[in-house]
């Protein structure tokens, strides 16, 4: 595996591999890496000739410090994980390499981020598509492979792609769960072992949310309202429960039939974010 910390370094690589005439995926990462950013990992395997992972926690996603701070860091461990799947190329750059002078520019995407996480996090989603056109730019990929946990960041980068003409193929792979149905995620270690315990109601309510839906056993609003106290009442300080076209994110109404429902609720200092989708 070729380790790369520098542009320069990286660019020449990639070069290489277009004489060669190489599919190249690419699979942006934070790091603390686990089952579900494996599972991206070897679909990018399967449809392309090289794969390049970057591990880098960008800072400008984070509009709570402390939670940058505390964000888990596994460099030693994630390259090694790296190493034993046979990435290609992995790029761990330093902060000040993706961001080496004062940034006057940001990549903004309208509408699709102006509720649920982006509402609760102002400014993250600038961060995220700010950091993923860098790379996008810095790598160049011809595919690049997302999971659908984030559902609203799929949707956000899925947009920008689309609006900035990038020639990036976005491929989304299903959400990886532990066997208890908790959705796999670097904050799940910050959980103390009470809290991993009471993080497998965030799912539950999912799913219970998607039954009566199915089952037409109450509106959507009331729905939301109930999984809201639920959660509540189950110790999450939830920020948002909510029922919406797969297509947009907006809310969904009586004639919509592509649903996803979108939750957050944080446990302590862990905020966990989940959904599920279904067809009416």
């Amino acid at each position: 595996m070729i380790c790369s910390k520098q542009i320069a370094h990286l660019r020449a690589q990639i070069k290489q591999w277009r004489v060669e005439g190489a599919i190249i995926a690419f699979v942006p990462t934070m790091g603390n890496l686990h089952a579900g950013h494996l599972q991206l990992i070897s679909a990018a395997k399967e449809q392309a000739d090289q794969v390049v992972v970057s591990v880098f926690v960008n800072p400008t996603q984070f509009n709570d410090p402390n939670d940058f701070t505390n964000y888990p860091r596994t460099e030693q461990a994630d390259s090694e994980k790296l190493q034993s799947l046979a990435v290609d190329l992995l790029y761990m750059p330093a902060t000040e390499e993706m961001y080496p002078a004062k940034s006057l520019t940001t990549v903004s995407v309208a509408e699709v981020t102006n509720y649920h996480c982006g509402a609760a996090r102002p400014g993250h989603f600038d961060g995220v598509a700010t950091v993923v056109s860098k790379l996008f730019n810095i790598v160049q990929p011809d595919k690049a492979f997302f999971g659908e946990k984030d559902f609203q960041q799929l949707q956000v980068i899925r947009t920008m792609t689309a609006d900035l003409n990038s020639p990036v193929e976005i491929i989304a792979v299903p959400t990886q769960r532990e066997v208890d149905g908790l959705a796999m995620s670097s904050r799940n270690s910050l959980l103390t072992e009470q809290q991993r315990q009471q993080a497998i109601q965030l799912y539950q309510t999912l799913c219970l949310a998607k039954e009566a839906i199915l089952a037409r056993q109450a509106s959507f609003a009331e729905i939301e309202h109930t999984s809201m106290q639920s959660l509540s009442a189950q110790g999450f300080r939830p920020d948002y429960f909510s029922v919406c076209r797969r297509c947009d994110l907006q809310t969904a109404g009586k004639k919509d039939t592509r649903l996803i429902i979108l939750v957050a609720a944080s446990l302590g200092v862990t905020r966990l974010i989940d959904n599920i989708q279904l067809d009416l």
